[in-house]
């Protein structure tokens, strides 16, 4: 009889990777009568595993079995945070929330264009300094009103 709360990772063609200093596994996570293990779950114990800390493990392309009870994905393991930075893919360091995505240059122009189009200046740190410039400026804003 399996416990119902129990999750279990067997780990299968485990292997050193030196070259990029890590060890990767073919990770199954085991947990019958459960919905998807979230991944940060499956992190901390395969970093319990491989004597470890989660933020140097990545996991990922989870597939779970047909029927439910059964996840298979693959796992990462770096020796140190510096090695993960120089080899993990950025959109997967993006998850782990180590690594900011800069604002593309075309977001930034429409950005800029949008600015264009509104009217008026209400709010903005420019208009004010000019409008403080502005002969009879404290009359014009009586009138506006």
């Amino acid at each position: 009889a399996i416990m119902k709360d129990a999750v279990t990772i067997p780990t299968r063609k485990f292997m050193t990777n030196r070259p990029l200093q890590r060890k990767q596994t073919v990770t199954g996570v085991l947990h019958p009568g459960k919905a998807t293990v979230p991944k940060t779950e499956v992190r901390e114990k395969l970093a319990e595993v491989c004597k470890t800390t989660p933020d140097v493990t990545f996991v990922f392309g989870s597939r779970i079995h047909f029927g439910g009870g059964k996840t298979a994905g693959f796992g990462r393991i770096y020796d140190s945070w510096d090695d993960a930075k120089k080899n993990e893919p950025k959109h997967r360091l993006a998850r782990h929330g180590l690594y900011e995505k800069k604002t593309s240059r075309k977001q930034r122009k429409e950005r800029k264009n949008g600015r264009k189009k509104v009217g008026g200046c209400e709010g903005q740190r420019w208009c004010r300094q000019k409008e403080a410039s502005w002969p009879l400026a404290s009359r014009r804003s009586k009138i506006l009103q």
